[in-house]
């Protein structure tokens, strides 16, 4: 008796501590470990539709995984920012992992920053170009703790946008604008990129200005309040997210141009705003998915944290094809499933520490499109 009350306490404290015994896949109670803590760097605003649902599906899975997740906005400063990472470093309860973007190409500061520190760093979304990580080294070189990396292609969205936008011409000649998002951001470069090579691929159709809409939609209604009128055989318009489309949108539609019938326009990301505009026809294009990717770096990180190196599956360094063009059908479903609670989805199965057979995780956001 006086042993088993001994267990009984100790199972007590550890339990106030934030330990947790983790069950098998089998089902068998393994070892307890402790609940690994997570810092993400969110560079977004913290009222930003993009970066508030990015977050969300990250909770949701945290939640499901047993990681602690913090989530500190930069509101698109890099000043800010950077801040927000010396009051994670300076924390007298520092966090396991801190999960960064390289917005504004702020990575190799907050590599220098976090050199000495025991805090293991991942980054997420856009990750250093080839031009810093020529002087820096990449994941697991000359900053041991910065241990992986997960990024959709975003070269990709831009390339199945605009191919997509110019088969609405149905292979006759015509004009396009576009609306490219910060200069300075990796996200917006290749995106702009991908655009760049399918215009390669068709010479038939003239882009006739690209302008830096900064990803804000007041700021491409009045972009585009100029540009329409000065190109009137423009018909097509192509953005780098829907914040961007829908200020286009709106300036077309006060110059009596409808959208999805005398323009068509293309955008990329996931608001329930933009979902609905597909289904209506408002677009004729969209591109989603990789608001999905925080939520898979959860699973990488839990079962890193468990002992199963997501490098073994599929490499330290992942560029998955999240990216998906959604007909009017499938944003309906989406519309539908990013309204159910914790999204409908189990992330343990998505997980190595319980599928330990797993060789590849090969995240896709098809299964909230089932």
């Amino acid at each position: 008796m006086i042993r088993l009350g001994i267990r009984v306490v100790v199972a007590l404290c550890f339990s106030a501590l934030g330990v947790f015994v983790q069950a098998s896949p089998a089902g068998k109670v393994g070892s307890a470990a402790h609940a690994a803590s997570v810092v993400f760097l969110n560079p977004g605003y913290s009222t930003e539709p993009f970066w508030v649902g990015y977050s969300d599906f990250m909770q949701a899975a945290a939640d499901d995984l047993g990681l602690r997740l913090r989530v500190v906005y930069g509101e698109r400063d890099a000043q800010h920012l950077l801040d927000n990472a010396r009051q994670v470093l300076a924390s007298p309860q520092p966090p396991d992992y801190l999960v960064f973007v390289n917005e504004m190409y702020t990575g190799p500061e907050l590599l220098r920053l976090f050199a000495n520190s025991p805090i293991k760093l991942f980054s997420l979304h856009s990750t250093l170009t080839p031009e810093q990580q020529r002087i820096v080294g990449g994941t697991r070189e000359q900053y041991r703790n910065w241990i992986g990396s997960l990024v959709p292609n975003d070269q990709e969205a831009g390339y199945l946008m605009a191919k997509a936008l110019i088969a609405k011409l149905r292979g006759q000649a015509g004009e396009m604008l576009a609306f490219s998002g910060v200069r300075h951001t990796p996200s917006a470069t290749l995106r702009e990129a991908g655009l760049r090579m399918a215009l390669a691929e068709h010479p038939e159709v003239k882009l006739q200005q690209l302008v830096y809409g900064e990803w804000a939609r007041q700021r491409a209604y009045e972009q585009a309040q100029a540009l329409l009128p000065r190109y009137p055989e423009v018909r097509l318009v192509w953005s780098a997210n829907d914040e961007m489309a829908f200020g286009a949108m709106r300036a077309a539609q006060e110059l009596g141009r409808g959208p999805g019938q005398d323009l068509s326009f293309s955008a990329l990301n996931n608001s329930q705003e933009v979902l609905q505009a597909r289904m209506a026809g408002q677009l004729c294009v969209l591109v989603g998915g990789h608001f999905t990717l925080g939520g898979w770096a959860m699973v990488m990180l839990h079962d890193y944290h468990a002992g199963k190196d997501f490098a073994a599956r599929g490499g330290k360094d992942r560029v998955d094809a999240l990216f998906t063009l959604l007909d009017a059908r499938q944003a309906e479903r989406l519309a539908k499933r990013l309204r159910v609670p914790g999204y409908g989805l189990d992330f343990r199965r998505f997980s190595a520490a319980y599928r330990p057979a797993m060789k590849d995780y090969r995240f896709s956001i098809e299964p909230l499109l089932r």
